[in-house]
């Protein structure tokens, strides 16, 4: 418990005393200062005639809570699906609908909401509600003045995350919370209707900063992973009881900062060797793979796993498994691409490592070896599709070799005028091909799970040593000055120094541009000015840098 618990355990024997003083009169939420009376209650919103995004604004407006706020804490804990979470850890309580309200928060924000547990288990609307009046409440409480501000609700957001660590709490406000108002969201149902959908905005926390987290390097397994060292491991066995031999696929059953904190505070007893976020933007390593992680707590039964390595049965399973935990929840109807795609290029990698086979018996769920208490990552985690992904990304051999340096058109009786403006996508179906198109090799990974890009999706990949560049090809019929902009989506895992080369059509460095790509997304970027040669000239977007952040290449303007 926080500082707050008698206050909190005074409030709610206050309501328990007033419910029973007045068991003849009609429950509502308890009128806080920021609860509005002037707006209609809708203590029952049907959820069938009523969209998502119209009940956030109800309760929003009824509890004076800012709206996109509300949307943003329940979109990185939920994705918006009415969950019913498993225990994934020990001493780590469940959590329920849209909001994630798990454990004694859950106890408290229905009493402050004046609706019974069960009901806001299970009814969308009473879960929003009773998250909206937790909020209110801690509002009251902080003596927060000004409601509309976004970014002063920001201590209020830490004490929601209910993590014990300063940069646990830190990292949620700005690496979870923030970011996703900034970067907006949409999610679909299964019909490629929108259900619901968090409009960006320009917000950042007035937040009184606690001790930052430690400085982060690359995984010492796997470079495209930030390391975030856990305590929580021990030594395999010598021998063949100890080798690597099966990747165990996990699901947080909450948040992704929840996630990676719990695993590496030495308190919880428990670890996994990564995680990944709900977008698979970032993959945290927790624990060396040559060492043993304490994340599943089955002893072997070969039984459960289509009789493969029988004589294996009766240890424990972390002897010879690496574990991969994925922000979400096993009971939610689908899962990001981003997060699919990323779990399959770190699964590629594990297997490559180790030497373990990628299929059904090597890369298996939690679920099918600890059955009795365990049912992640889910009937929805899409394994077929999964597993050849990442067959894929490891027989995927050299990238293609690069464009010819001079691809020349087909020829013209008289030089043509030069097109006004000439934009290019990172996807060729966009382009007119004609006058530009774009190259990138197959470590470049599409994806369309941050709102705002150009187009159709973007091109997103790791920083690395090697240049392996996204080239942006044009065709200038005679010599001339051009602008050259730029476009992508912008966050926080984005680097700070995305780089930019103009080169002319005789293969000559007109100049380097370093664009940050954490701002200023969504919209067209003036690069810079320069003179180009007529013929197939080609502005690059390089991968080279150090750390855990992404370069995205999403679109190019010429004007």
């Amino acid at each position: 418990m926080h500082s707050t618990s008698l206050y909190r355990r005074s409030l709610l024997l206050s309501l328990t005393l007033v419910a029973l003083a007045s068991c003849d009169q009609d429950q509502g939420p308890r009128p806080g200062s920021g609860w509005n009376p002037e707006v209609e209650a809708d203590e029952d919103l049907d959820i069938d005639a009523r969209d998502l995004d119209g009940m956030f604004e109800s309760v929003a407006a009824q509890y004076d809570v800012p709206m996109p706020l509300l949307q943003a804490l329940g979109h990185v804990e939920t994705r918006w699906e009415m969950v019913e979470g498993g225990e994934e850890f020990d001493a780590r309580p469940p959590a329920f609908g849209v909001m994630g309200l798990r454990g004694q928060r859950l106890e408290e924000a229905a009493a402050l909401a004046g609706l019974e547990v069960d009901k806001v288990k299970h009814d969308q609307a009473a879960n929003i509600r009773a998250a909206a009046a937790w909020l209110d409440d801690r509002a009251d409480a902080t003596g927060l003045v000004d409601r509309s501000d976004i970014g002063s609700w920001a201590d209020i957001v830490a004490e929601w995350s209910d993590l014990p660590q300063d940069w646990a709490r830190a990292a949620y406000v700005y690496v979870e919370v923030y970011p996703r108002m900034r970067e907006g969201a949409v999610e679909l149902d299964a019909a490629g209707e929108v259900r619901g959908e968090l409009e960006a905005i320009e917000v950042y926390p007035n937040f009184t900063v606690p001790p930052p987290e430690p400085a982060l390097a690359a995984g010492p397994d796997y470079e495209l992973s930030v390391w975030r060292p856990s305590p929580n491991y021990s030594s395999r066995p010598g021998g063949n009881s100890g080798k690597r031999a099966m990747i165990i696929i996990h699901t947080c059953e909450g948040a992704y900062v929840g996630c990676y904190s719990w695993l590496a505070d030495a308190q919880s007893g428990v670890s996994a060797h990564y995680v990944i976020n709900s977008t698979g933007s970032e993959v945290s390593q927790l624990v060396s793979e040559a060492k043993k992680g304490w994340h599943i707590s089955a002893t072997y039964k070969c039984s459960r796993n289509s009789n493969h390595d029988c004589d294996r049965d009766g240890s424990s399973s972390n002897n010879f498994t690496i574990g991969i935990e994925h922000a979400g929840f096993g009971n939610q109807a689908s899962w990001d691409a981003g997060l699919i795609d990323a779990s399959a290029k770190l699964v590629c990698n594990i297997a490559r490592d180790n030497g373990i086979s990628i299929d059904d018996v090597h890369v298996v769920g939690h679920g099918r070896l600890q059955p009795y208490n365990r049912s992640d990552p889910g009937p929805n985690w899409p394994w077929q599709e999964y597993l050849e992904l990442a067959r894929q990304y490891c027989d995927e051999g050299e990238p293609p070799p690069p464009p010819a340096d001079e691809p020349q058109p087909e020829p013209q009786p008289d030089p043509a005028p030069i097109p006004a403006e000439i934009v290019i996508d990172n996807h060729n179906v966009n382009n007119d091909q004609a006058l530009g198109w774009v190259a990138l090799s197959n470590s470049w990974t599409v994806a369309s799970s941050t709102a705002g890009y150009h187009g159709t999706n973007y091109a997103y990949a790791g920083l690395t040593n090697a240049s392996d560049p996204v080239t942006f090809w044009f065709h200038m019929p005679q010599a001339g000055t051009r602008t050259i902009d730029a476009w992508w989506t912008a966050g926080t895992n984005r680097t700070s120094t995305a780089k930019f080369t103009a080169i002319n059509a005789a293969g000559g460095s007109l100049g380097m541009v370093v664009a940050d790509q954490t701002k200023n997304g969504s919209q067209w970027r003036q690069l810079g000015t320069f003179d180009f040669t007529a013929g197939w000239n080609r502005v690059t977007l390089s991968r080279t840098g150090s750390g855990s952040k992404v370069v995205i290449a999403d679109g190019l303007r010429v004007r």
